[in-house]
């Protein structure tokens, strides 16, 4: 799987050293943990053209996806993606000894879920969105069928030549003019598999670049208008989507979330803040864009090395006879690691960038409910 990402520099410094309470929305069975505010927190702050929503509640609170809970945010709110403005103030108050923030703009007091608009640049994001660009609109899990019925490329100028790129014109056959002119390149990839490699949770299908349309027909004539990799005949095209980026507000999942790390970029070995990894949950297990997860690294048991109670056993045909008692094995708790953000969720697939971690993180690793 190719991912490719610069460090996260701008989120990286805003985010707020994590605690290790059980935060955020509740599970069931669970009781929220007091909200923290951080020390010396500003009792007010006027928002900054570059500013997160993840930022700003990393200046307040010490567990940055508790703010649907200090905002007293319903779930509608929650959902809507533009939510404050450069020059808007965020002020916290304490109401019958707990904190809330409030907002103002204009110098009048408004609710943080106003003036929602799809095509707004002004608006702050849940996150920086440079490094997962290609993530929120590109990247395709799809079923078993794959790509099977999309528009597929037959040919080509210069039939001889097997691969082509930018500037090239290609002919595809099964476009659709309702669709619209600008279309994305894909090749179907290999399968999701979980971390057992027993079940497919999908597959990813790989972004190879855009095209554009001259001529629709029976066999439409297009051209390549940018490419990542060598444009080869039977890759498919989509109609290119419209690029919105989800700005959830950062909060905790509303259920319990036991997810597993699939893969990390490069090298798939281990990976660090500012990357982004594949897990095994998506959409029918729970997860939403905008959910945190903190992540846990499962520690190797170890000997025991207090006299063991195991019932010895003599090994007869060793001379001289040899007693041998089996070692007891303890399996110490899962480590909490660090923190990430989930920003695109299929139905049993999700992508999410990694906020902080004290280590790397590496497949396997677990990403669950904070």
């Amino acid at each position: 799987m190719v991912q490719q990402f610069t460090t996260w520099k701008p989120l990286l410094a805003a985010v707020a050293a994590a605690g290790m309470l059980a935060l955020g929305a509740p599970v069931a069975g669970q009781n929220p943990a007091a909200i923290q505010i951080v020390e010396k927190a500003p009792p007010t702050y006027t928002v900054q053209k570059g500013d997160t929503l993840w930022g700003i509640s990393g200046r307040f609170l010490k567990d940055p996806w508790r703010w649907p809970d200090i905002w007293r945010l319903n779930r509608d709110q929650i959902k809507n993606p533009h939510l404050i403005y450069p020059g808007d103030v965020v002020k916290l108050d304490y109401v019958d000894g707990q904190p809330q923030l409030s907002l103002t703009r204009n110098g009048v007091r408004v609710s943080p879920s106003t003036r929602a608009s799809a095509l707004d640049v002004d608006v702050i994001p849940s996150i920086p969105p440079g490094d997962i660009e290609p993530y929120l609109s590109k990247t395709l899990v799809t079923g078993p069928n794959g790509l099977a019925g999309s528009a597929e490329i037959l040919s080509g100028r210069n039939p001889a030549r097997m691969v082509r790129g930018a500037g090239d014109v290609i002919y595809v056959a099964g476009l659709d003019p309702g669709a619209g002119d600008y279309w994305y390149i894909y090749r179907p990839g290999p399968p999701i598999n979980t971390y057992d490699g027993k079940d497919v949770l999908g597959y990813e299908s790989k972004f190879i670049g855009t095209a554009r349309v001259e001529k629709f027909g029976e066999l439409a004539t297009v051209r390549i208008e940018s490419a990542d990799l060598e444009v080869l005949l039977g890759d498919r095209l989509l109609p290119a989507p419209r690029e919105i980026l989800a700005n959830y507000v950062p909060r905790a999942p509303d259920k319990a979330i036991d997810a597993r790390v699939l893969y990390v970029p490069y090298t798939n070995t281990e990976t660090g803040r500012g990357y982004v990894v594949t897990l095994d949950k998506g959409k029918i297990d729970g997860l939403e864009p905008g959910n945190v997860l903190a992540v846990y690294r499962a520690v190797e048991p170890i000997v025991d090395p207090r006299p063991s109670k195991q019932q010895s056993t003599i090994l007869r045909y060793l001379d001289p006879t040899t007693v041998f008692t089996p070692a007891v094995l303890v399996s110490p708790a899962d480590e909490r690691t660090g923190l990430m953000f989930v920003f695109r969720t299929f139905d049993r697939v999700s992508y999410a960038i990694v906020l902080n971690t004290t280590d790397p993180v590496r497949p396997g690793d677990y990403a669950r409910t904070p």
